[in-house]
């Protein structure tokens, strides 16, 4: 695990660790080729400069967010923001269900909406694939 991503996990209290440190396993297990880094002080999984996915400590819980999630047509991702995010929230390592985090990832690789460019866009999103 990058080790930036460890200490922002160690950081945590023990149950919001245990849930960060799992997704970012899986996160790192099905997206091998993504670049993983702190940006904006939470881990961020970027494919070729673009965000995909990223999860950060909220007052009660462990968010999940999916840059292009609204395009996944998933019922259990929330949307988030006015862009295409959508988001899934945890408060227990026992809600995180490793099936429907492995199809979202999956659905990452294809379903992009160009982030990367949105200011030199102003504002206006496109989609990637």
């Amino acid at each position: 695990m990058n080790k930036d991503i460890q200490e922002y996990n160690d950081a945590l209290s023990i149950e919001d660790k245990a849930i960060s440190d799992l997704l970012a396993k899986e996160i790192n297990r099905n997206l091998p080729e993504a670049e993983n880094k702190i940006w904006h002080r939470h881990p961020v999984w970027f494919l070729n400069g673009n965000p995909i996915v990223g999860y950060s400590k909220l007052k009660n819980c462990v968010r999940l967010l999916f840059w292009s999630g609204q395009s996944f047509e998933e019922d259990a991702l929330q949307v988030e923001g006015s862009f295409k995010a959508a988001e899934v929230r945890y408060t227990s390592v026992e809600q995180v269900n490793i099936k429907d985090l492995k199809r979202w990832l999956e659905k990452s690789k294809v379903i992009q909406w160009d982030y990367k460019n949105i200011v030199k866009r102003k504002g206006v999103l496109e989609r990637l694939m």
